[in-house]
């Protein structure tokens, strides 16, 4: 593994001797992540191919939705139910029978972007980003933006109301929480950081301000974001994936041989890291696990 280290508990939270494994390849711009305990198996979307798929290891890779609206970021819901951004401009959820529940297609009258990615709270409520990106050619279906900003949003646990978090970003992106919930952290693609809010109780949130900027050599930008079971933050960004100490200290740069969008932990034990890298998906093991998303 080609690994930069800027701060010694890299060490300890990925170590220094796992090799990068690619497990498919042949995709056109891979994304959305999310490994599924039940089955096995990593499911991730292909946006430009309109396709998600399901890789494991005894399978390979399965279609499991053709088309997809252009799908981009994935999660599960505290009930193990598939919720997906969708560029077509829809937040959804697949039930347990395979049907598709929209949750979100619009605020305050007028149509979202593109959703793209997504995070859950421990009382059922989903936060998700909402660039353009989806708008654009190839990625999604170019059409005028409707909304006047690029926001993030909440939608209830009931799924019956969405309300906006903030609004002040050039391209918000990856999103997750803390793992005491206290402190949203939300990717500003082309602002090349990433900044943190402090989510009340009530679910709003407050500040926003730059939480750590992701810079260094090499391709890449800061687009997945996720926290691991000892509140480290992974960012993809120049390099690699970034990943940071609870501090906001950057320990150091996994590096990738491919542009990389999104990452997840999976396997049994969710130390294996899985990558959707444009054309392909790669693997590594780190030390620290994952967390248990339902």
């Amino acid at each position: 593994m080609s690994l930069t280290i800027n701060d010694d508990r890299m060490r300890s939270v990925v170590g220094d001797s796992s090799e990068v494994e690619q497990v498919a390849t042949g995709f056109i711009f891979t994304e959305g992540p999310v490994w599924d305990p039940r089955t096995g198996s990593l499911i991730f979307s292909d946006m430009p191919g309109d396709i998600m798929r399901r890789w494991s290891p005894a399978s390979g890779v399965e279609v499991f939705r053709q088309p997809c609206n252009k799908a981009n970021g994935n999660t599960w819901d505290l009930q193990g139910r598939l919720l997906t951004c969708e560029h077509g401009s829809r937040v959804t959820r697949t039930e347990d029978d395979g049907s598709i529940t929209v949750l979100a297609t619009h605020f305050d009258g007028r149509e979202l972007n593109s959703p793209n990615d997504l995070t859950v709270r421990s009382d059922g409520t989903i936060y998700f980003s909402d660039p353009t990106y989806g708008r654009m050619e190839g990625f999604g279906f170019p059409r005028e933006q409707d909304m006047d900003v690029q926001g993030v949003y909440r939608i209830t646990p009931d799924g019956n109301e969405v309300s906006q978090v903030a609004s002040d970003f050039a391209q918000p992106n990856g999103i997750a929480f803390s793992l005491d919930e206290s402190k949203l952290f939300v990717n500003d693609t082309d602002r090349g950081h990433v900044r943190v809010f402090h989510v009340q109780e009530d679910g709003s949130a407050t500040g926003g301000e730059v939480w750590a900027e992701v810079t260094g050599e090499g391709e890449g930008v800061p687009d997945g974001l996720k926290v691991d079971s000892e509140d480290n933050l992974y960012t993809t960004g120049p390099g690699g994936i970034h990943v940071f100490a609870p501090d906001a200290t950057d320990l150091g740069v996994i590096a990738i041989p491919e542009h990389i969008a999104n990452f997840t932990w999976g396997d049994e034990d969710l130390r294996t890291l899985y990558v959707t890298a444009s054309t392909s998906v790669y693997r590594l093991r780190v030390n620290v696990p994952g967390r248990k998303l339902f």
